[in-house]
């Protein structure tokens, strides 16, 4: 089944803006959001082939999956040369709550989890869009202001790619569910501290 349009697909995920101070937070320590975001992408493409170990015979899903590991691969690349470029070490990844939060969500029984787990990677997705481009729009070097819109793109597609195998997945109930998981995102939100950090 073809893709639908973009917005028709984000349109199912209604995702609460940042808080409006986490930019100013994220620049403050630049080095803090980039060593935090070349793990995000790593992670990335670690949860893509998760998703074909546990569902081989989903060839639709080994497709697109092996494709955006694909890309997030080539992402850790970007930026780990653009902290190269910054002469900034990499750092150790200290784990994500906000994910494991959102993690907590999945259900155990197919095909529900396949389901959640979908959706739970494509409301990860999201986020880290609309976070990529507030960086873009922000970041005083150009070539950073360049690399940031590209994968913030980058990430829109595949949050739609999640979001179109999570709506083959369980037709009558995807959006549903999709809506369901936004506002177990925004919750997971208003007690956090804004820290320098892709989901932070």
């Amino acid at each position: 089944m073809p893709l639908p349009a973009i917005e028709q697909l984000g349109a199912a995920l209604p995702l609460v803006p940042s808080d409006a101070r986490w930019i100013d937070v994220a620049l403050g320590d630049l080095d803090a959001v980039h060593a935090d975001h070349l793990h995000c992408e790593r992670k990335a493409a670690q949860s893509a082939l998760s998703l074909i170990r546990s569902y081989p015979e989903r060839t639709d899903l080994v497709t697109e999956m092996a494709r955006l590991a694909h890309d997030e691969t080539r992402h850790v690349v970007q930026v780990a040369q653009l902290m190269k470029r910054r002469e900034q070490p990499a750092a150790y990844d200290f784990g994500d709550d906000y994910a494991a939060a959102l993690r907590d969500h999945i259900r155990k029984p197919e095909p529900l989890r396949l389901l959640d787990r979908l959706l739970v990677f494509a409301v990860i997705e999201g986020r880290s869009a609309e976070r990529l481009g507030l960086l873009a729009e922000a970041l005083d070097d150009p070539k950073s202001r360049e690399l940031y819109a590209f994968l913030a793109t980058a990430e829109v597609r595949h949050r739609d790619i999640f979001l179109a195998l999570a709506r083959d997945t369980a037709p009558d109930g995807w959006r549903a569910r999709a809506a369901e998981l936004a506002t177990i995102e925004a919750e997971i939100f208003v007690d956090r501290p804004i820290t320098a950090r892709i989901h932070g």
